[in-house]
């Protein structure tokens, strides 16, 4: 009683958790629905698109995440296009919905036929199952007393029935009728009546005499063999035949079985089972899992026939059929075989087709088409196989009924799919042919057709999974697969220049960017799930669709970013500033979405495993081939895109151009009685308010950008117009030093802008530079000239212009700096007999820290490039002199020319850091024997420092006019040679 309360309870839990099943209608499969051609379709829910509960929400919506009908910005072939691809993409997945359902549907007919007849066998043996069936399926009271009342008729009659079934007779086959079957139950009832027929004057009375004559063993033998024969022309119960089999099986003794006993028990058998496997070779026609009851019989059926196998009676009567279960097995592979080519005959062509039509591309589609129907009708029988009928068999008769029916199955799907793609490939290799459109989906149909059926290996022993007629079906689909990605590329950049056409370059969705990169990414995410959803099972051969994929990928994002590029300056006319700012804003997020979303590439298509499917194929030099081509393409595109965000950018700061110029020259004419504040507000203000309309329209990345730009922009205008106002006052220098300053902090926007670091480098540093020497005055800006003289000659070695040897050592009680010149080698020929007059002059510098300090020189010596000179010279250096950075002695190599100006040859110079301070050698016997210092010599030209470009600029000043002049005079020499 127990388990009848539970098993109630759990059937109502599933009738209402699964009220839906009863009282939902099922929309009509689709044309574009995977198992609409199946030969028997399975109950489903309908496609992604069409069923109940996404009616509204196209495959762009359902990868979006986007509650909205289609964009209107798509062209409708080509979301038709893919439409139809992602309806292929959704087969497996609607197979597996519709399977589950199936099985969840024929397993609740399963419990309530159960329950009904557990129901029907409690304590008082009749007890009245409508009580809960009212429940489950939802009947009021009234209607379950007036079948409770029918019920009551139907019980007389029913004691009646099984009174007489109850003796013991045993009726001609004639005398046998069959009642109506009862669906969904184990327990029938019936209220028929029946008129026997009297052949051969058979009374009813001799009859039943005859019967009560007959009792045991043989009776039993009898009552089966009258059953059983009755069995293959009309439905017989297969628990009563069951219950015949245990009868005989226990009452066996083989002593009492002899004679015609034993050939009727032996011919029962063998016609019975015959029967039975003919039954089983056809049972998708005659047992459809559609049907509760007609599984249930069937399980009867098979439960039946492994009764009988392990029965004594029949290994005694049938002793050659002890393996029956290879018969069994033998049935279901030729049924399996006979269903499938009965499956195929469906779509065969007529002959007169075949003569009248050559094999075209268009007979090909055709074929291919009629094939993908095969292909997804074989998927479906093989799901039904794996959840009932494996089930069925495995647990009656102990036969893997879906491994025998895949194996056969699966290798006549491979031989047909196999011949019609080697005519595919061989029709594609024609010049005149190529993959149309409709040819390439139903090759990707079938290909994914084809993959569902591959996939259902998996529940295969692991002995059977291996080397299956479709292990390496994929290599049938190379070369189309290739043709199919082209046409994929074709449609999306169709589709991405629709998008952009219809583009109103307005942010969408609480987004910054627009409509066209919002179809962009939805686009390239479809052919990326193309691809996944591809699987191909050969990493290392799947390197080239990959690399065919990226390169796809990366045009059509460098694609687009060109043409909303070309867009915006197209709409830039007649624009304001807000207003066109804005759009650049939208474009230059376009742009950044596209390029983030392929920023993920090597993660959704796998680049490492590829990489290690190379290495493992072709080692390490096929890991790296992997890695460069992958990444370059990808470093390739990235390099484009960023061109096209600084094209937008520079749009940008050209269309400020015009104002920036006004605020800077407002800054450079303000007279010295404004404060710096005042002078420098009315750019703040411009870049205040531009900078509001970039925070709120530009993304993080793209701010930065922008704001980079900007900055660089104004370091150069300032630059610029520092350079035009050289030799003013220096508060000139120092309102622009306080601009630049103020422009720092508000592009930092203390830490959340640009960093300091970024910022303070490249044509910062020259501006600063800049500003800080045109803040110094003459002299600082002659000392500035020599210590960067000092640290210049510090790096120089092995130069072509040659090297001067000299020793120095300070006398500190006497503040006399002695210079011994001792000799010079390699310097250049300067006479046209390609040799020198050279002679060396020697002087302190800079002259306005040794006033009183003389040039000297070393005598001329003819026609040599290696002089010595070994001549001494001596200087008076005070310690307040010699203190200093700047202070240096400059070492410059002249060539002697008695008919015009002497020419220069070089020059050197040494800090006198190096040998006056504290502790250097000095003028003493030990101090004259230090080692002499090697200074190589250069000739660098003055006018290329900017400090010589200053100073020029100092008209007014004769300290600064007589330094440029000596400079010029080197640098003139320089260019007559």
């Amino acid at each position: 009683m127990t388990t009848l309360l539970d098993l109630k309870s759990s059937v109502l839990r599933q009738v209402q958790r699964s009220q839906s099943l009863r009282s939902r209608r099922e929309p009509p499969p689709t044309a574009s629905s995977p198992l609409t051609h199946c030969p028997d379709p399975l109950p489903r829910s309908g496609t992604l698109i069409n069923s109940p509960s996404m009616a509204a929400i196209s495959p762009y919506q359902y990868l979006m995440g986007l509650p909205s009908t289609p964009p209107p910005w798509v062209s409708e072939e080509s979301m038709e296009f893919f439409e139809r691809v992602n309806a292929i993409l959704q087969k497996q997945e609607n197979m597996l919905r519709a399977a589950q359902a199936e099985r969840a549907s024929f397993s609740l007919r399963v419990s309530v036929m159960k329950a009904k007849n557990l129901m029907a066998k409690d304590a008082n043996g009749y007890s009245d199952p409508y009580c809960m069936l009212g429940i489950l399926v939802g009947q009021s009271p009234r209607e379950m007393e007036e079948k409770k009342e029918r019920k009551f008729s139907f019980r007389k009659r029913k004691e009646k029935l099984e009174k007489r079934s109850s003796t013991k007779e045993v009726l001609p086959a004639k005398c046998i009728q069959v009642t109506e079957v009862k669906p969904e139950t184990l327990n029938p009832v019936w209220d028929e009546h029946f008129v026997l027929d009297h052949d051969d004057d058979v009374s009813v009375a001799e009859a039943c005499k005859k019967l009560n004559e007959v009792s045991g063993l043989r009776g039993m033998g009898s009552r089966w063999q009258c059953y059983s024969s009755h069995h293959r022309t009309q439905r017989v119960c297969y628990s009563l035949l069951l219950r015949l089999l245990r009868t005989i099986d226990a009452e066996w003794d083989p002593a009492t079985v002899r004679g015609d006993l034993e050939r009727q028990l032996s011919d029962s058998f063998r016609l019975y089972t015959e029967h039975c496997l003919c039954l089983m070779k056809n049972m998708r026609q005659i047992f459809p899992c559609t049907s509760a009851a007609a599984i249930t019989r069937y399980e009867l059926m098979l439960r039946g026939v492994g009764y009988m196998q392990n029965m004594r009676a029949f290994k005694t009567v049938c002793p050659l059929r002890n393996e029956l279960h290879l018969d069994i097995t033998t049935a279901v592979k030729k049924g399996s075989a006979e269903w499938y080519e009965s499956l195929i005959a469906r779509y065969k062509p007529e002959e007169g087709d075949v003569v009248h039509h050559p094999l075209t591309m268009q007979t090909l589609e055709e074929q291919l088409k009629k094939l993908v129907h095969v292909v997804d009708g074989v998927c479906a029988d093989m799901q039904r196989a794996r959840n009932i009928y494996n089930q069925l068999f495995y647990s009656a008769v102990k036969v893997d009924f879906f491994s025998i029916s895949y194996r056969q199955l699966e290798k006549q799907v491979a031989d047909d799919v196999n011949v019609a793609m080697e005519r595919v490939c061989g029709t594609l290799e024609q010049e005149s042919s190529r993959l149309t459109q409709t040819m390439g989906e139903t090759i990707f149909e079938l290909f994914m057709s084809l993959k569902i059926l591959k996939g259902f290996r998996e529940f295969l022993p692991l002995k059977d999974a291996k080397m299956l007629a479709l292990t390496v079906f994929h290599n049938w689909f190379k070369s189309s697969i290739h043709k199919w990605l082209q046409i994929i590329h074709d449609r999306s950049c169709d589709r991405i220049r629709i998008a952009v056409e219809t583009d109103k370059l307005e942010p969408v969705h609480q987004a910054k960017h627009s409509s066209s990169a919002v179809e962009v990414t939805a686009c390239l995410s479809q052919v990326r799930e193309i691809w996944l959803q591809l699987a191909w099972p050969d990493s290392a051969g799947a390197f080239i669709f990959i690399t065919r994929l990226t390169d796809n990928f990366c045009s059509e994002a460098v694609c687009y970013s060109e043409m909303i590029t070309r867009k915006i300056e197209r709409n830039q006319l007649g624009r304001d500033h807000k207003s066109f700012t804005v759009q650049l804003c939208v474009g230059l997020n376009n742009t950044e979405h596209v390029r983030v979303f392929l920023g993920h590439l090597p993660r959704d298509l796998d680049w490492q495993g590829v990489e290690r499917a190379m290495e493992e194929s072709c080692g390490v030099e096929g890991k790296e081939q992997v890695y460069k081509a992958l990444n370059g393409q990808l470093f390739n595109m990235d390099l484009d895109l960023q061109r096209e965000a600084k094209r937008l950018i520079t749009l940008l700061t050209d269309k400020m151009l015009p104002e920036l110029r006004r605020y800077i020259q407002h800054i450079s004419l303000s007279p010295d009685s404004i404060n710096n504040d005042d002078a420098v507000s009315p750019l703040m203000k411009y870049l205040q308010d531009t900078m509001v309309i970039l925070t709120e329209n530009l993304v993080k990345e793209n701010l930065t950008r922008v704001l980079q730009s900007m900055w660089e922009l104004l370091l150069r205008m300032i630059l610029d117009a520092v350079a035009e106002n050289r030799g003013v006052q220096v508060e000139f220098y120092n309102r622009f030093q306080y601009t630049v300053e103020t422009l720092l902090q508000f592009f930092h926007v203390k830490g959340e802008g640009l960093t300091l670091e970024d910022m303070k480098s490249g044509e910062y540093k020259v501006l600063d530079e800049e500003l800080r020497l045109n803040k110094c005055s003459s002299f600082e800006l002659i000392e500035q000239y020599y210590l960067e003289k000092i640290s210049q000659q510090k790096t120089l070695k092995h130069t072509r212009y040659g090297r001067i040897s000299v020793k120095c050592y300070y006398d500190a009680p006497e503040q006399r700096l002695t210079v011994e010149i001792l000799h010079a080698a390699d310097i250049i020929a300067l006479d046209a007999n390609g040799l020198s007059d050279p002679f060396v002059i020697v002087e302190l510098c800079p002259h306005h820290l040794f006033p009183m300090a003389k040039s000297q020189r070393t005598q001329v010596k003819l026609k040599t490039l290696h002089p010595v000179f070994d001549e001494l010279f001596y200087f008076h250096v005070s310690p307040e002199q010699y203190r200093h950075r700047f202070a240096c002695l400059t070492f410059t190599v002249m060539d002697y020319d008695w008919l015009s100006t002497n020419d220069f040859a070089g020059e050197a110079v040494a800090p006198l850091s190096d040998f006056c301070w504290p502790g250097r050698p000095n003028a003493t016997p030990a101090g004259k024997s230090v080692q002499p210092f090697i200074l190589h010599l250069s000739r660098s030209k003055p006018s290329e420092k900017p400090i010589m470009r200053m100073l020029d600029a100092r008209i007014g000043d004769r300290e600064a006019q007589e330094f440029v002049r000596r400079l010029k005079e080197i640098e003139k020499s320089m260019e007559e040679e």
